[in-house]
């Protein structure tokens, strides 16, 4: 999982980020300190966090502005405030904030807050993955197909691509209750991008256009029976 806390006071930063560490140490989570809410942004848009403390007084921008940025980019982020102001409450709502913690922050309050975003991740539908040695939850519904790549496995959904290294035929057997097929020895579709299906070839919607993906002669009826089957659950 990646954290991302962002203070311009340096020693609350801090503070925070080593009570993170703390409590996560048992399982793999990457916690990435800022300053300045346009370094967050910037950082934001080349690998999105799973999970964001902002404090909402900072100069150059403040916390509920750049949470507002953050939302445009992602609605499942979680956002939580640091502040000392109860007031700017109400603000947060605009942006889906998860919850406003009072600075200092209290290990016990964090603590709830940590717990629950894993939870809700175990529930939400999600896979986890392991990315850039982290753990990273993606929605399933987000993923539009898996390709083998020698060792390693590419993730294609609409967040973004990410290659991990896993064997194809494990997420083959996480994935097959939530309507993906396998249709190749290297590819996994979701059921729900098919477009139409062309002799050996299944055509996905991508990105508002298509991708063809190949498909195992031996695989078409199989493939058919799915299709059928996944829309007539998804028509009732």
């Amino acid at each position: 999982m990646r954290i991302a806390v962002c203070d311009d006071e340096e020693l609350f930063g801090r503070q925070a980020k080593e009570l993170i560490e703390k409590l996560t140490r048992s399982i793999d989570v990457c916690v990435d300190m800022y300053d300045d809410g346009k370094k967050l942004l910037a950082a934001f848009e080349q690998n999105p966090y799973d999970l964001l403390f902002l404090d909402i007084e900072m100069p150059k921008m403040d916390g509920i502005y750049l949470a507002k940025k953050i939302r445009e980019k992602s609605e499942t982020a979680y956002i939580v405030f640091l502040t000392g102001h109860v007031e700017y409450a109400l603000e947060g709502y605009e942006v889906n904030a998860l919850r406003y913690l009072t600075k200092p922050i209290k290990e016990g309050k964090l603590k709830e807050v940590l717990r629950f975003v894993m939870d809700k991740s175990v529930s939400m539908n999600q896979l986890m993955i392991k990315d850039e040695g982290y753990e990273r939850f993606i929605n399933i519904a987000d993923i539009i197909y898996l390709e083998a790549q020698n060792q390693y496995v590419m993730i294609y959904t609409t967040a973004g691509n990410f290659l991990v290294r896993h064997n194809i035929g494990d997420y083959e057997n996480e994935l097959k209750n939530d309507g993906f097929f396998r249709v190749h020895r290297g590819y996994i579709v979701s059921l729900a991008r098919v477009k139409k299906l062309v002799k050996n070839e299944i055509i996905l919607e991508y990105f508002g256009g298509e991708v063809v993906v190949p498909v195992s002669r031996n695989k078409i009826k199989e493939l058919k029976s799915a299709l059928y089957a996944y829309v007539e659950k998804e028509a009732f």
